[in-house]
């Protein structure tokens, strides 16, 4: 049996927009994938079952106030995923990211980040480890771009002593 070529990503098919119910199954396969590429960086191991903790996804595809899931999709495929929170604090924050290795560089992550930021005006964060050598041009980056004011600065991380200091980007975005 023969798997049918998948042509290339095109950009412009690039469409991110809010996770709904029937998003669950894709959302929860992306996130494995997400989990796994980070714990490269964390040391996180998979749970008894094979699975990584998932209570960050289900609370954003719960619709738990303040919590959002976002879907990045090129045509039929899903490419990548976003989850956010603290949409209605002072400061919101990109908590989850991920995009498909058959989809990085190509503006994948911009057009996701985009879609997040889209949702609220005003001051976001998002923290990454500084050995994530991927994250650590990406979110400058893209915060450049959105913010000339943006900032960043390393906080511990809460109840892992053991990593070192993420280090927090936060930007600005107007409506």
């Amino acid at each position: 049996m023969t798997t049918p070529d998948i042509p290339p990503l095109q950009p412009a098919a690039l469409v991110a927009r809010r996770a709904t119910a029937a998003d669950h199954d894709v959302m929860h396969r992306l996130w494995q994938l997400f989990r796994h590429d980070l714990s490269a960086v964390t040391g996180a191991l998979p749970g008894s079952d094979g699975r990584y903790r998932t209570e960050r996804l289900d609370r954003a595809l719960a619709g738990e106030t303040g919590w959002q899931a976002r879907l990045l999709e090129s045509g039929p495929h899903p490419v990548g995923l976003a989850v956010a929170r603290a949409l209605d604090e002072p400061v919101a924050v990109i908590s989850s990211f991920f995009v498909v290795a058959g989809a990085r560089r190509t503006g994948a992550g911009r057009r996701l980040v985009g879609s997040v930021v889209a949702t609220r005006p005003g001051r976001w964060s998002v923290a990454h480890q500084q050995r994530n050598a991927a994250a650590a041009a990406f979110w400058p980056a893209v915060a450049a771009g959105l913010d000339p004011g943006w900032t960043s600065e390393r906080r511990p991380v809460p109840g892992r002593p053991e990593l070192p200091p993420d280090t927090w980007v936060t930007f600005s975005v107007t409506g």
